[in-house]
């Protein structure tokens, strides 16, 4: 697929709120998604530049041209506001439901005053240590660790996950297997594993670690805390 340069697109100053958003014509939505069927077009929106046109393809975003030629991947900002419309965007597409989280089925911990987020993490994915080494200097997060192991990555990780849930104390056990390389006794007891595989698979999460927040915004960089805290 052709290409066009972004960045020169993107320094326009844009004068339409992020939010400001039209029906996308029909021969314009018929024309984008048959150029782009290979993409999985799921929505077409309009933008706050004139002729530019958002595309969401699973969970992340795109922009075309009204024919569907060109295809553009990065992110769209308001020089004025300073504010990256497309973050802001992929907050609002990927936002999931608190309570349809099975928090049951999840390891607690952290105090019960704390700032909520979920977490879907695979004992064995080197990002998801970095994470856990992060969260040890946190105060104040209340976290839900959904154990969601990438067998086809992390082949051990799906027993590992049993044995954790299986331990007498969760959360150290995760921490032991994680961040000091522990084995644990093979697992003794039922698991939700299997659960929170179908249930990572029904939210839209295929990787490690994906992080929810309270009110159902996905992370994706910066500050935690300052991320938890905004509404």
């Amino acid at each position: 697929m052709k290409s066009l340069l972004l960045l020169a697109t993107l320094l326009l100053p844009i004068s339409c709120a992020a939010n400001d958003r039209h029906t996308v014509p029909t021969q314009v939505d018929k024309e984008i998604r048959q150029a782009l069927s290979n993409v999985g077009v799921k929505n077409i929106n309009t933008t706050p530049i004139q002729g530019l046109y958002e595309v969401q393809a699973g969970d992340q975003i795109y922009y075309t041209d009204k024919t569907g030629q060109y295809l553009l991947n990065g992110h769209m900002f308001d020089t004025t506001t300073k504010t990256d419309l497309t973050t802001a965007r992929l907050a609002d597409i990927n936002r999931i439901s608190w309570a349809d989280l099975p928090l049951e089925k999840a390891i607690v911990s952290g105090p019960e005053d704390g700032l909520k987020m979920a977490v879907f993490t695979d004992p064995d994915c080197p990002y998801c240590v970095r994470l856990e080494k992060n969260l040890k200097n946190e105060t104040g997060i209340r976290v839900y660790t959904f154990l969601f192991p990438l067998v086809q990555l992390h082949p051990d990780a799906y027993e590992k996950s049993k044995s954790i849930w299986c331990a007498e104390d969760q959360h150290q056990a995760m921490l032991d297997v994680m961040l000091e390389g522990k084995t644990l006794p093979k697992a003794t007891c039922q698991t939700p594993i299997d659960d929170n595989m179908k249930l990572a698979a029904s939210l839209g999460v295929r990787g490690t670690p994906t992080i929810f927040s309270e009110d159902g915004r996905k992370y994706t960089g910066g500050d935690m805390k300052a991320w938890l805290q905004q509404k």
